[in-house]
């Protein structure tokens, strides 16, 4: 369970958010402590990805504050500082077709932080080993990667800057089974490896289960419960029972 403890490294404080007349997000309220894994479930349309894209600054909230280790988000400085010490993990890998595997890995580290390319493909080798990459797969090109295999290299990507917050979003779309359950192991493991918060947004309960310490549901632009992972099956929540037993009866009307 979450040391409340201790200083979040993330806090989100009453985030309202719309888009022309659809109010999107109404109240966001998340905390995430340091080194802790917070999964945000919800159904499609809920608000899951405008909530991280406003803890990211890549949206500007209408109203509320986004704070990054106690210090307000709201300039460009602090900006750098949170996506410098952040990493991404984004649905569908997002990884550029015209770079190699190696040059994907290592992107911030040749674009952002001006690392020479021969230590950065030193560093994307490194990284690509620990998330069961062999070497000969850093000259590829993304084309020639399977799909588990573009998502291990997203995963890297997404941790080569040893962050101390990392996004996950629907780390496990388009994957069959045994290879998502194979790329939620390597998530647990290299997050606790670096010691690194989470937050992840997903439908899949099998990720939810795997790697979370803690989840929150957001349905109608707010967070409705939350709690332990291990609560999950016990919330006396009429919304998070529906959702996370996939009826079609119940509170939540099927988007159809």
């Amino acid at each position: 369970m979450t040391d409340f403890s201790a200083r979040p490294i993330l806090e989100l404080k009453n985030i309202h958010k719309a888009f022309g007349p659809k109010q999107v997000l109404r109240g966001v309220d998340i905390t995430v402590a340091p080194g802790k894994s917070l999964v945000i479930i919800g159904g499609s349309g809920t608000g899951k990805s405008v909530t991280i894209k406003c803890a990211l600054g890549l949206l500007k909230p209408d109203q509320g504050e986004v704070r990054f280790d106690g210090e307000l988000v709201s300039t460009r400085k602090t900006l750098d500082t949170i996506r410098r010490r952040t990493g991404m993990l984004f649905q569908g890998g997002a990884l550029f077709d015209s770079l190699s595997v190696w040059e994907n890995v290592s992107f911030a580290l040749l674009y952002r932080d001006r690392v020479g390319r021969g230590e950065a493909k030193k560093r994307a080798i490194e990284t690509l080993a620990k998330v069961r990459l062999p070497a000969s797969a850093a000259d590829l090109r993304i084309a020639e990667l399977s799909g588990g295999m573009q998502k291990r290299a997203a995963l890297a990507r997404a941790i080569i800057a040893n962050p101390d917050l990392i996004f996950f979003d629907e780390p496990t779309t388009g994957l069959d089974p045994i290879t998502a359950d194979a790329v939620n192991n390597l998530i647990v493991e290299q997050v606790k490896a670096l010691g690194a918060a989470t937050v992840t947004i997903t439908h899949d309960m099998a990720s939810v289960r795997k790697i979370a310490d803690e989840v929150a549901m957001l349905h109608e632009g707010s967070i409705i419960w939350r709690g332990p992972v291990a609560d999950l099956d016990k919330s006396g929540n009429a919304y998070v029972e529906q959702f996370v037993h996939g009826r079609a009866e119940g509170p939540i009307q099927p988007a159809i």
